[in-house]
């Protein structure tokens, strides 16, 4: 852009970061103690280009520096590799956690009140490593791997972010994260069959929390109580049961809903939620793709299939920086009350990114 007299696109996307909080948590870390010109904020902004552009490595990163206004807005003239290599294994994850977690805060406070309680989704995503470059990604004998332990937020208008996250190896199993993704008493829970485990959803229930998950096949269940199923709806059976055997079984009773998906197959859904509708319950465990939408979206959009560094730190910034770009995604369209999908929003970001921000805000609000 022009002499940078105007805010660019760019500068527009990246301003609900927090500078004055950012800058207090260098100074407190020394996280810049012995920087001479590339600082984190630079690193951040360098890292979020290359999510956005798809920057395939750090000499093709290196390279953008040729460009006038990417220089502009790191204040750099170059970088080499191997400091770009340095900064991206010796930031501490730490830093853009908390970035994440504050623009996750900004994303709660922009939405419009809560009409109903909210859904919540949990599930994970594997990204595979190689164990010779990446020794510490403990998964199986012969392959490496970090698990993205993930909460979803689905919004009453349809709309999703990441709340929550958790990076793990990736031979961490999903029913051992229940208890740290699971915290909030005013909202449903939706997982999948990896998740199951009678003794957690006893503590869940006694403790005040709601589930919806769908049943492994072979569960045994024992009906208690049949109740009245709408004609004409995909539901097939709605039932207060016991759930599991002699050996292994949950205290508390629970309610059992069958329902036929849009292929026809046949779905076991479990939930300790009397209080909707058996259509609502299928509807809450139907949303639960949302995440996996999520998953596509980051391993198809930024650079999240192929890491730029191989240690774990690396990998952790990284993954919290793609994160980091879906989530300030999402406040522009909050902001612009824009109906255009993150995909669309994004793409026309890069093509407006050293433009007037005006431009690149008109035409994600759809104003002419």
């Amino acid at each position: 852009m022009d002499n940078h007299t105007l805010l660019s696109s760019f500068g527009k996307w990246v301003a609900p970061i927090n500078i004055e909080k950012l800058t207090e948590q260098i100074t407190q870390t020394g996280q810049d103690r012995y920087t001479k010109k590339f600082t984190t904020y630079s690193y951040i902004k360098l890292l979020l280009l290359s999510h956005l552009e798809e920057v395939e490595s750090l000499h093709a990163m290196s390279d953008t520096l040729f460009d006038d206004d990417v220089q502009q807005e790191l204040g750099l003239d170059s970088i080499s590799v191997s400091q770009l290599s340095r900064k991206h294994r010796t930031v501490d994850p730490n830093l853009l956690a908390s970035i994440f977690y504050q623009l996750v805060g900004q994303i709660r406070h922009s939405q419009p009140g809560r009409t109903v309680m909210p859904v919540k989704i949990i599930d994970s995503s594997t990204m595979p490593l190689n164990l010779t470059n990446h020794p510490w990604a403990t998964f199986r004998k012969t392959k490496g791997g970090v698990k993205l332990h993930l909460r979803l937020v689905f919004m009453e208008n349809g709309s999703s972010y990441p709340e929550y996250a958790n990076i793990t190896t990736a031979n961490e199993h999903d029913r051992n994260q229940l208890e740290v993704l699971v915290d909030d008493k005013e909202a449903t829970y939706v997982f999948d069959r990896g998740y199951i485990d009678y003794e957690r959803f006893d503590r869940m229930t006694d403790d005040g929390y709601f589930f919806v998950s769908r049943l492994k096949k072979n569960s045994i269940t024992r009906t208690i109580k049949a109740f009245e199923v709408e004609q004409g709806s995909t539901i097939v059976t709605d039932q207060m049961v016991a759930v599991g055997g002699p050996t292994k079984r949950m205290d508390n009773l629970c309610r059992l809903i069958e329902v036929d998906d849009t292929k026809g197959n046949r779905l076991r859904l479990i939930t300790n939620r009397f209080d909707l509708k058996a259509s609502e319950i299928s509807d809450m465990y139907r949303s639960r793709w949302t995440i996996e939408l999520f998953f596509k979206w980051l391993k198809q959009h930024v650079k999240i299939k192929h890491f730029y560094g191989h240690s774990e730190t690396a990998v952790i910034n990284q993954i919290f920086l793609a994160l980091i770009v879906y989530c300030l995604h999402v406040l522009i369209q909050l902001e612009t009350e824009s109906r255009k999908t993150i995909l669309q929003i994004s793409r026309l970001l890069k093509a407006k990114l050293w433009k007037d921000c005006r431009h690149w805000l008109r035409r994600i609000s759809g104003i002419p």
